[in-house]
């Protein structure tokens, strides 16, 4: 059957006329795709820059001298602004009180998980509850909780569409057994290559410096002003069970988890850690309502594409203040003695959780990339004479010229072209097949758009119904001129459902030597190697395709992406001939 019989995307998704703006911008901020004839289809991976943020980021290096922060000198003075307009900028997009929240800058979204994971205080017989569909940056931070003596358990992922029954959280955060509900039964650890991870020794205690206590109590006190409850009341009447944490948007299907868990786990005494990072590309996350995560962790660059290495914890100050730090660092601490080991966290949360110097000259661009994306009509770009140290250049809706329209819009639109767009292309991916009419394609994931966002998964099949190498599809589409994503996404929750895996059991039929292997193996050449591991698991393939979507996608993205699938896979037998072996996934 051929894509030709496809309806056209405007006449299942009419509204797809709405969003033609994106197409100037396609034209004129992301013109370098088609003059490369290039076809990106991995939003998800990273989002793309425009050329008007660099254009911003040319003319601020240009008008303002910057230096490491935190003085009095005029480049440091310079740097500090910047970076604390910054903050403001962030709230302001996620609609979020100062007074409530803080924004804590860090290496990337894993680095913010990591500080949660680190620093995170489980009373007595807690947990860390989370969901199987989580990307490996919030899996790992188990191996945090283990070592204080927390629980971990997983709520598992069920049916074809690949979501998590709301039943089977509330049933999870409720219980106080091991295991996991859903399609995965038990978590499980070895030390295998890649980013299933390493189950690695470590001191079962670390040395705990604690935030100074009148920051604490300020704080308790601020929350029991806003909420009427305490901290003391939360820990003793309302007793803090642990962390839940789970993904506004699965990174390897798409499917959005209803942002009502927020609250749903609250009320049943967990604080909250969302991630955030693949939703916020093409959604907005209000914080001035009812979902008042306590953590979300964030990733600028897969936003708008640039600065990369710039990531946030977006966090409450009442949770911030309980959180412990392992070490302190410069820029974290007030004060620090050698002659007597003491030391001093600085007064400032933020400061306290910010390792060494910030990133002065790329955390700027991040106002820079959230007004592209909120602007509707750019000003000018500034001139040099009128920036400062004191007024430092505006991070501008980037700088067009004589106010042409070359923002984004704001996010509905972004959105609005994102669901058209994955919509169409479900459409299309649903429709092929071989000559003898064999389907091409197995779809993870929903098949239509309610409640998703723009990632599909899927993976081909050949003329005999087997699957197509994945490695095979990401050299030849890279051959083609298309940037996609194949491999597992470090989601081995998702991946894990995706093919129907029951770990346990494959695992539990191993012989006991190679069970003490990957269990007990010291140095890498005692370790199982990711073909090996494969072969345990009796896995056809090792993940599959992943297509997204984002800003500059158009149409045209769409109809190249299939056009190279029908030419180079209809009717086509594939094997495994030549590809190298997998060194992780």
């Amino acid at each position: 059957m051929s894509s030709d019989s496809t309806p056209s995307i405007t006449s299942l998704y009419p509204e797809y006329r709405t969003t033609t703006r994106l197409d100037h911008l396609r034209s004129t901020a992301y013109s370098y795709l088609d003059a490369q004839s290039h076809t990106y289809l991995d939003y998800t991976g990273s989002g793309l820059c425009s050329s008007f943020q660099l254009a911003a980021h040319e003319a601020r290096l240009a008008s303002t001298l910057y230096g490491n922060p935190h003085s009095v000198n005029p480049t440091s003075e310079a740097a500090t602004i910047a970076v604390e307009q910054t903050r403001k900028r962030i709230l302001k997009h996620f609609n979020a009180d100062h007074e409530e929240y803080a924004v804590i800058f860090t290496p990337n979204a894993t680095g913010a998980a990591r500080l949660v994971g680190e620093g995170y205080q489980y009373k007595r017989g807690g947990r860390l509850v989370l969901s199987a569909d989580n990307h490996n940056s919030v899996n790992g931070m188990r191996e945090f909780a283990k070592r204080k003596g927390a629980k971990v358990e997983y709520v598992g992922i069920s049916g074809t569409d690949m979501r998590i029954k709301e039943h089977d959280v509330i049933e999870k955060l409720a219980t106080r057994y091991a295991g996991v509900i859903g399609k995965v039964r038990k978590v499980v650890t070895a030390p295998i290559k890649g980013c299933l991870g390493n189950l690695s020794s470590a001191p079962d205690s670390v040395g705990l410096i604690a935030l100074p206590m009148s920051e604490k109590q300020q704080y308790q006190n601020h929350e029991h002003q806003s909420t009427g409850k305490t901290e003391e009341r939360k820990e003793g009447g309302e007793r803090r069970n642990g962390l839940f944490a789970y993904p506004a948007q699965s990174n390897f299907t798409g499917v959005r988890h209803p942002l009502h868990w927020v609250p749903l786990a609250q009320s049943r005494g967990y604080d909250v850690l969302l991630d955030a990072a693949a939703y916020l590309p093409t959604s907005r996350l209000d914080l001035s309502g009812d979902i008042k995560p306590e953590f979300i962790i964030v990733s600028w660059y897969k936003l708008f594409g640039y600065p990369t290495g710039v990531g946030s914890l977006i966090v409450k100050r009442s949770a911030l203040a309980k959180l412990r730090r392992p070490w302190f660092s410069g820029g974290t601490v007030k004060a620090v003695t050698i002659g007597v080991k003491w030391h001093q966290l600085s007064d400032r949360l933020e400061e306290a959780f910010e390792d060494g110097t910030v990133n002065f000259l790329s955390i700027p661009e991040v106002a820079v990339g959230l007004d592209w994306l909120d602007s509707k009509d750019n000003p000018p770009p500034p001139s040099p004479s009128s920036c400062s140290p004191s007024s430092p250049c505006p991070s501008p809706e980037s700088t067009g010229s004589n106010g042409e329209r070359n923002g984004v819009g704001g996010m509905e639109i972004l959105e609005t072209r994102v669901r058209c767009l994955t919509g169409y292309f479900l459409e299309r991916l649903q429709n092929l097949r071989h000559s003898d009419g064999r389907r091409m394609v197995e779809i993870y994931g929903p098949t239509d758009t309610k409640m998703r966002g723009g990632s599909v998964a899927f993976n081909l099949l050949d003329a005999r119904g087997k699957y197509v190498d994945e490695r095979l599809v990401a050299f030849e589409s890279a051959a083609a001129g298309i940037s996609l994503r194949t491999g597992c996404f470090c989601n081995p929750g998702a991946g894990e459902a995706a093919f129907g895996l029951d770990i346990w059991t494959s695992f539990s039929r191993l012989p006991l030597p190679t069970l003490w292997r990957m269990w007990r193996g010291q140095g890498r050449d005692k370790e199982l190697s990711f073909e090996e591991l494969l072969r345990v698991l009796g896995l056809p393939t090792a993940g599959g395709i992943r297509v997204s979507f984002g800003v500059a996608s158009n149409e045209r993205d769409v109809e190249s992406f299939f056009g190279f699938v029908e030419k180079t896979y209809r009717d086509r037998v594939t094997g495994k001939e030549g590809l190298p072996d997998r060194m992780g996934c």
